[in-house]
C-alpha cells in the first residue's frame, strides 16, 4: 500500500496485481467445485429419469399387456397399470431429465470459467478486465441451471 500526504492509501500496483491473481484463483477454484457438482447432479437426474421412466414403461406394457390377455387377470393389471401412472407422475412431476440437461450445460459452462481462470493465470501481467470477463461467464454459468439457452454472442 501506498499513503499519500493527504492521507489517502491505495494499493501499489503489484498489491493490486496480487489482489486480482488471488480473485482470479478463487474463481478458478469455485469454477472447479461447482462443475464437479454439476457433474454429480446430472448423473443423479439421469438416475432417477432411469429409474423412474424403465418401471413406467415395463409396467404399462406388462399391464395393457395381462389385460389383454384374460379377463382374470384384469384386476393385477389395472394394479400396474396404477403403478405405472405413478411412475410415469413422479418422473414428470420431478422433472429430472429437464435437471440433468440443465446440470449438463452448468458443468460445460463451469469448466469454461475454469479453463479461462487457469489460461489467465499463466499470463504474467493479470488485468482487471480479465477479472471482469470471468466474471461475465460466471454468471453465463448460474444462468444455466435455470434451463435457459445461451444467448448468441454470449459467452
Amino acid at each position: 500500500m501506498v499513503t499519500f500526504a493527504d492521507g489517502t492509501t491505495r494499493l501499489s500496483p503489484d498489491g493490486l496485481a496480487h489482489r486480482l491473481r488471488a480473485e482470479i484463483e478463487r474463481l478458478r477454484d469455485e469454477a472447479t467445485r461447482q462443475r464437479k457438482l454439476a457433474h454429480r447432479r446430472a448423473e443423479f437426474w439421469a438416475k432417477l429419469d432411469i429409474a423412474l421412466g424403465f418401471p413406467a414403461a415395463l409396467l404399462a406394457g406388462t399391464a395393457g399387456a395381462a389385460g389383454l390377455a384374460s379377463a382374470d387377470v384384469r384386476v393385477p393389471a389395472a394394479l400396474a397399470a396404477l403403478a405405472s401412472a405413478g411412475f410415469a407422475a413422479g418422473a414428470g412431476f420431478l422433472r429430472s431429465d429437464t435437471r440433468r440437461r440443465a446440470n449438463k450445460r452448468a458443468r460445460h459452462a463451469w469448466a469454461s470459467v475454469e479453463a479461462r481462470a487457469v489460461v489467465t493465470l499463466t499470463r504474467e501481467h493479470v488485468a482487471h478486465e480479465d477479472l471482469g470477463d470471468l466474471l461475465e461467464y460466471r454468471q453465463a454459468a448460474l444462468a444455466a441451471y435455470d434451463g435457459e439457452e445461451p444467448q448468441p454472442g454470449a459467452p
